[in-house]
């Protein structure tokens, strides 16, 4: 459900990587999920 949600607002131009980011540091989305995504890989900063 959140991935819908995110992957919408990320091609929507609403969310950025670094948004999207967020998600996966609170655990709503994966790492993997977040290259689905956009496209990029997730490095843990």
């Amino acid at each position: 459900m959140i991935y819908k949600i995110v992957k919408r607002y990320f091609d929507s131009q609403i969310y950025s990587a670094e948004n999207v980011g967020m998600f996966v540091k609170s655990g709503k989305i994966t790492a993997e999920q977040f290259a689905e995504i956009t496209g990029q890989e997730y490095e843990v900063v």
